[in-house]
Order: C-alpha cells, then structure tokens, then sequence
C-alpha cells in the first residue's frame, strides 16, 4: 500500500514540475521570440483575447492592438531584448491558471519588472496578461512623478 502511496505522491509531483516547467518555457520562448522579432511565435503564445500593459499609463492594449502597435517593428526585424534574471510562477488549486512575476535586463531600461497570467488551454499555457514595468526606487519616487506629471501637463498644453 506504501508503494501505490508513493508511486501516486511521485505522479503528482511530476505534474506540477511539468507545469512548472511549460510556464518556465512559454515565459522563456515570449522573450526568445521578441528579441528575434518572431510574430508569429511570439503572438502565438498570446491567449485571443489578451492583455499587454506597458510602461506608459497609455499602454493597455487588446492582444491585437499590441500586435498592432508591433508589427512594423517586427516586419523590420527589430524585436526587443529583455533576459530573465529571475523568475516566481505560481499556480491555482487547479492548476488551470498560473500568475508569475519576473525580473528582467533590458539594455535601454535596466532592471524590469514583467507580471502576468496564464491559462491552460487545451493543454498549452498561454498568456492572458502581460505586464511590463520599471520598478522606481522609493527614495525617487516623488520625483518620477513630478516628471509624469508635468510631462502629462505640456502633452495636454500641445
């Protein structure tokens, strides 16, 4: 009886890592797939009714106008380049959703921040949400929003 115990315990445990290793490498093909502006993978990987959030306020797009926003990129061969440096993926009871929260390198911006969901569909993770940001030291915060601020004033002024 121990041994069917076990057997079970090790079948389940085995899932999960699998899981976690599919979310691991649809989070890794997004940015391998970005930085070789590959659409077509990279759109892939996109549930259909997707959001990107950005790093401006005004960046909340439906998956396709972030594809919208991309394609001209990508059709010149010019991606983006963001490296994992660390990565925590966590999943529901059901293991039918997963939420993650990752640190990125990026030449131009340092030091990111991507969140996000995924669903299992039909046995494949898929982003429902993306989220990239800058984390902002709290000690300039303030003055990061002083700049927002007044830049968001001379854009209204124009």
């Amino acid at each position: 009886m121990r041994i069917i115990i076990y057997l079970c315990a090790l079948c389940i445990t085995n899932t999960v890592w699998a899981g976690a290793r599919s979310v691991e490498q649809t989070l890794d093909a997004l940015h391998a797939s970005a930085a070789t502006a590959n659409a077509e993978v990279y759109f892939d990987l996109y549930t259909k009714n997707a959001k990107f959030i950005g790093t401006d306020a005004g960046e909340n797009w439906s998956i396709d106008e972030f594809k919208q926003y991309a394609m001209p990129y990508f059709s010149k061969g010019k991606g983006w380049t963001y490296t994992p440096v660390s990565r925590e993926v966590f999943y529901s009871n059901d293991h039918k959703v997963a939420w993650f929260m990752e640190i990125l390198s990026n030449a131009s911006y340092g030091t990111t921040r991507g969140t996000g969901v995924l669903e299992n569909v039909d046995g494949e993770w898929k982003i429902a949400q993306y989220h990239l940001t800058i984390p902002i030291p709290n000690a300039m915060a303030k003055s990061v929003a002083a700049q927002i601020e007044s830049m968001a004033a001379t854009d209204k002024e124009h």
